[in-house]
């Protein structure tokens, strides 16, 4: 979720929920190889536990920004194999890593060997044409062969033609069958299941079937559905008692923010959501947002 899940976003998440395990935006090995880590790699000490989430194809550059990941105190680093977008395309890596299930293999070996903490793969059901169970399943089953056995599925194709990324997100239609099928086909995989996840009844739903569940889109929508995710999924109390509380914890941040120079507009963007559903919802974000640039 490019430009979606910056660590400003998952620093106010980490304020709704303690247990949830966050990632970053997707971070292509040449941004970090070619310019200084610390501008992709910073991060809130606050977010743990917190992914990497990396795109690339090259084994050598993914290790090394693997190692560099590790080094940063990530405590997971994730492969990108399902972002459709065109500059993904046209780099051969993301979603169109599918049909290359050898070297993913490499890729995940090299990471792994690199890194002592957890590597997982992100991926969809097929692409394009390549959408058969045969097709899925000779992709997961190659990688796992590399030693990875912790996957995270996107339950849609991806249609690298005709679709843009957002209409990859929604158009295809998913098939929860097919990630439901691999687990049990391989019950000592770790499968999350991502895809069309709107809140938490649906997620626990989709939880006896599947190790665990990627909510995006509507974790960012509707962020408030994270605040009971400690109670409802983990058994936890929820220290978060409304949204006003919310607030007041992100304030000094927010304030911390502006002060290195961080504009307004990026600070307040992923609080918008917060207001969803609420009568007023546009005088609660015009009032947070001045309130900010106070």
């Amino acid at each position: 979720m490019l430009e979606l899940t910056t660590r400003h976003f998952r620093y106010f998440a980490r304020l709704l929920t303690k247990r949830t395990l966050l990632y970053t935006e997707m971070v292509t090995t040449g941004a970090i190889l070619h310019n200084k880590p610390e501008k992709f790699l910073e991060y809130n000490k606050e977010e743990h536990p917190v992914a990497l989430q990396l795109g690339g194809n090259n084994p050598k550059d993914l290790a090394e920004c693997a190692k560099i990941g590790e080094d940063f105190g990530y405590d997971e680093i994730n492969l990108n194999c399902g972002c459709p977008s065109e500059r993904v395309q046209s780099g051969s890596f993301g979603v169109c890593l599918m049909r290359e299930a050898n070297l993913v293999a490499e890729c995940v070996a090299a990471m792994q060997n690199a890194v002592k903490i957890p590597v997982s793969v992100k991926t969809r059901i097929g692409i394009d044409r390549d959408d058969s169970w045969e097709f899925f399943l000779n992709f997961v089953e190659k990688v796992a062969e590399a030693g990875c056995k912790d996957w995270i599925i996107h339950a849609r194709k991806a249609m690298l033609k005709g679709l843009s990324p957002k209409e990859n997100r929604a158009v295809p239609p998913l098939n929860y069958e097919t990630v439901f099928k691999l687990k049990q086909l391989h019950p000592d995989f770790k499968i999350s299941l991502n895809g069309g996840v709107r809140d938490l009844d649906q997620a626990k739903n989709i939880l006896q079937k599947t190790d665990g569940v990627m909510i995006g889109g509507a974790a960012y929508r509707t962020p408030w559905i994270l605040a009971n995710a400690d109670s409802e999924i983990f058994g936890e109390n929820a220290e978060i008692k409304d949204k006003s509380e919310v607030l007041e914890k992100y304030m000094p941040y927010a304030e911390t923010q502006l002060k290195k120079g961080v504009p307004p507009t990026i600070v307040t963007k992923h609080l918008m959501g917060l207001f969803h559903g609420m009568p007023d919802a546009k005088k609660h974000r015009v009032a947070l947002i001045n309130r900010i640039k106070l």
